[in-house]
């Protein structure tokens, strides 16, 4: 019976060891996850239509511009924000810090050379490869010239417009700011026959500003 109930004991003593030491080292992994989302966090370049005062603030704005930038939103094109700025801040280090995402299917070639890092030869490739039907698109064809990390640098002033009717809720949450709820709605009320329908129908979970903003990323196909 003693020897029954010391096995049972030193068993029972290596399960918890192990249990612990696998804790352990799951918490270490979400550390590291943690620490690593951070990173990318920080280097992020803010969207000028969905940060918030505090992001703004953060990067060296006034108080004063923090609040001219949230009170004008939304921005449909990075021309209406530079007005605001005012072209002695629109800056390639200004860019590194804060954009206004550009079509990719209808930018002209040069305006895309004011994204950081872009020259004329990779503002060609962008756009070579039109139409783009998808930011996966995109990932892959620019990806034949830089690596990965640069592919998702660049994703962070780009985006491709999606068709309402026919796009996966997994395409629509690849646009700017648009999340599992909104895909999930932008998909609840197809078939959508004109945009007006979208309007109406987006209208009854966002404001005028985020249904404008929402509006520059979609389109219905004409039959």
């Amino acid at each position: 019976m003693k020897t029954i109930t010391k096995s049972t004991l030193l068993a029972f003593l290596l399960m918890f060891t192990m249990a612990c030491s696998q804790k352990k080292s799951e918490e270490n992994t979400e550390n590291a996850a943690e620490e690593t989302a951070t990173e990318t966090v920080s280097g992020a370049v803010l969207n000028a239509n969905l940060a918030t005062a505090e992001e703004l603030e953060s990067i060296g704005l006034s108080s004063e511009l923090v609040t001219q930038i949230v009170e004008n939103r939304p921005y449909l094109t990075l021309g209406d924000f530079t007005a605001l700025i005012g072209e002695g801040m629109a800056t390639e280090e200004m860019f590194t810090k804060i954009f206004v995402p550009m079509n990719l299917n209808t930018t002209p070639e040069d305006d895309f050379k004011v994204i950081p890092g872009v020259g004329d030869r990779m503002a060609h490739e962008f756009e070579e490869y039109r139409p783009y039907t998808s930011i996966a698109q995109f990932r892959k064809e620019i990806g034949k010239y830089v690596d990965e990390e640069e592919v998702a640098r660049y994703e962070q002033y780009v985006f491709v417009p999606v068709e309402l009717n026919t796009a996966s809720e997994e395409t629509m949450k690849a646009l700017p700011g648009v999340g599992n709820r909104m895909a999930h709605e932008f998909d609840e009320y197809r078939p959508y026959t004109n945009m007006e329908q979208f309007r109406k129908e987006i209208g009854k979970y966002v404001d005028d500003t985020e249904l404008k903003r929402l509006a520059r990323l979609v389109y219905i196909s004409e039959k």
